[in-house]
């Protein structure tokens, strides 16, 4: 992520993770002072006196203070965390996609362009180090391949476009290719081959796209990137966060998808 910290220090999260953590505290010294009986104050030498219960609470309250710049900390040196929705274990994780075992999925466009030349297709996006990197063919055989294996009712109007692939395709088709890289048609492009979807269109390509794996997987995990999170951006919603994004796709995976299936 391009922010200094990628948990904000008042995410949501991380004050539900300690309200749990505060109640537990706060329940347990509760208990505790039911049986302690605190004297009013004490006395040190010099003849200082300290209110106790004063004392303890200021104690009580930089400890917590403490503890949650600590939860803050620790979340943002996270680099993987396993959470389960429905019946399925979800792990997020940083690191290099290309390394994941069983099967990964490249985003391409909605036309599975092929063309890496910083226009089409950046050369640091991930289709582009697929194709530039990882693809062992030509990418003249790589487009037969996708042409020749999607289902025709994936497929929609041909466009004449002076340069790329001409076929348009429904967001969330899906190629399965040598049987580990799952390419999918995500991003919408206009005439000035400028990546833009909606949120609707967003939505509407993540059921697609879950309904599609879940015809292919074969119960192996499938490695996904944060749709969305590179050069592809959602209309009206400049501002949205990877988390924000991570959070809609987990909300749309859960209503979709099949046990063990994203990794």
């Amino acid at each position: 992520m391009s922010e200094k910290y990628k948990v904000a220090f008042f995410d949501v999260y991380l004050r539900n993770k300690f309200y749990k953590f505060f109640t537990a505290v706060g329940g347990t010294l509760g208990l505790a002072f039911l049986f302690i009986d605190l004297p009013e104050s004490i006395t040190l030498p010099k003849n200082i006196a300290i209110n106790t219960k004063c004392s303890a609470a200021i104690v009580v309250v930089t400890l917590l203070v403490i503890a949650y710049i600590f939860m803050w900390y620790k979340a943002n040196r996270l680099k993987k965390i396993s959470i389960k929705v429905d019946a399925t274990n979800v792990v997020i994780k940083a690191g290099d996609l290309f390394e994941e075992e069983d099967l990964i999925v490249i985003a391409f466009n909605e036309y599975f362009d092929t063309i890496v030349d910083d226009k089409i297709i950046a050369k640091k996006s991930l289709n582009g180090l697929f194709i530039n990197n990882i693809l062992e063919g030509s990418v003249d055989a790589l487009d037969l391949f996708i042409e020749s294996n999607i289902d025709s009712r994936q497929k929609l109007e041909v466009v004449n476009r002076v340069r790329g692939n001409k076929q348009k395709y429904k967001t969330g088709t899906v190629c399965l290719y040598a049987d580990k890289y799952i390419l999918t048609a995500f991003a919408k492009f206009n005439d000035r081959n400028e990546a833009r979807l909606t949120m609707p269109e967003y939505l509407e390509f993540l059921i697609n796209f879950w309904d599609e794996v879940n015809t292919i997987y074969a119960a192996r995990s499938v490695s996904v990137p944060i749709f969305g999170s590179g050069i592809t951006r959602i209309k009206e919603h400049k501002n949205t966060t990877d988390e924000h994004l991570l959070r809609i796709m987990l909300s749309y995976a859960e209503k979709t998808i099949e046990p063990n299936l994203v990794n």
